[in-house]
């Protein structure tokens, strides 16, 4: 993530990450080593950094905010930990997966600490709009891991039900990390809601541009093998614009590779994908999004941290990794 998001906010960034360090002690030495490994993976920490700048937009960081920074980033790690089991991943941010390092029945276990130890930070906020907001989001997120496993290898899969699958699994904690902030403020509804559809907006936008990047990008920088998705039968923009663009016997092979999840076809679906404008109509799409998702900022006052929260739209969409 581009360090100049994170200026104005730098010093509670820092703090977000000694919270982490701190709610990852266990008495259960394997719990301390996943989470370890996990956090020096790295990372854009794109979520905390949403609640820190959403905070700031609307008046100023406080301890709840910092702490709910960690909260939401632990959610988003134990959904990447129980994610790299079900995808039977090895490889994240050019690193072994935990899977591939601990094995599987750790992962999820630690997964399920994570999640946990999330809930009872929360707790102590002693907010109950907040949690609730956020039992709600993380039911979303399950329930989006489970459409999307319903779908793998399915090319009847409609573009609306592709688009509620990225809401859920990936968008709705982009949305609740800038809701969230609003609600810990007690902010203005109009304000509360911008945000929440600014990072729904966002997270489409993003989830776009990495599905992107499985076709287009350069696997050096983006720290996953190339065909991940292709090898997994996930359903993804560009492939349904290309069964929906291709000619017949085009649309019978990238229907014929998903159902069977054939990742050594990659160079050949690839091809079918740029020829059909695959591409293009998914770097399209992720542009309606970002533009979304800066439209819904108007509710909030210039500052700074406004900005940044522009910025990162814009850069959701143009990135290699």
């Amino acid at each position: 993530m581009d360090v100049t998001f994170k200026s104005s906010v730098a010093a509670e960034f820092a703090q977000v990450d000694d919270v982490i360090v701190e709610l990852l002690k266990s008495d259960v030495e394997m719990v301390e080593n996943i989470g370890h490994y996990i956090v020096r993976a790295g990372g854009k920490r794109m979520r905390p950094l949403l609640v820190l700048l959403s905070a700031k937009a609307l008046g100023g960081v406080n301890s709840a905010h910092i702490r709910f920074a960690a909260v939401v980033e632990f959610i988003h790690t134990a959904t990447l930990l129980h994610d790299d089991v079900v995808d039977l991943s090895t490889l994240r941010r050019g690193m072994p997966t935990a899977n591939a390092a601990f094995g599987n029945a750790p992962s999820v276990l630690v997964g399920d600490f994570i999640y946990t130890r999330a809930f009872q930070l929360m707790v102590e906020l002693n907010n109950m709009p907040l949690l609730a907001h956020m039992a709600e989001t993380t039911n979303t997120i399950a329930a989006g891991e489970v459409m999307q496993l319903v779908h793998a290898g399915d090319p009847d899969t409609q573009a609306e039900q592709y688009q509620e699958i990225i809401r859920r699994k990936t968008a709705a904690l982009f949305a609740a990390a800038c809701c969230g902030a609003g609600l810990l403020h007690q902010s203005p509804a109009d304000q509360t809601d911008g945000l929440y559809h600014y990072g729904m907006n966002l997270g489409i936008a993003f989830q776009l541009a990495d599905d992107l990047l499985d076709y287009a990008g350069d696997p050096s920088q983006t720290g996953k093998n190339v065909g991940d998705d292709l090898r997994e039968g996930k359903i993804t923009l560009p492939l349904l614009h290309a069964m929906k663009a291709g000619t017949p016997a085009q649309r019978d092979r990238v229907a014929e590779v998903l159902r069977q999840k054939e990742g050594d076809a990659f160079a050949e679906i690839i091809e079918i994908v740029r020829h059909t404008g695959g591409i293009e109509a998914t770097r399209a799409a992720a542009m309606h999004h970002q533009a979304l998702a800066q439209a819904a900022l108007a509710p909030l006052p210039e500052s700074d941290a406004l900005s940044a929260l522009n910025q990162m739209a814009e850069k959701a969409v143009d990135r290699q990794a």
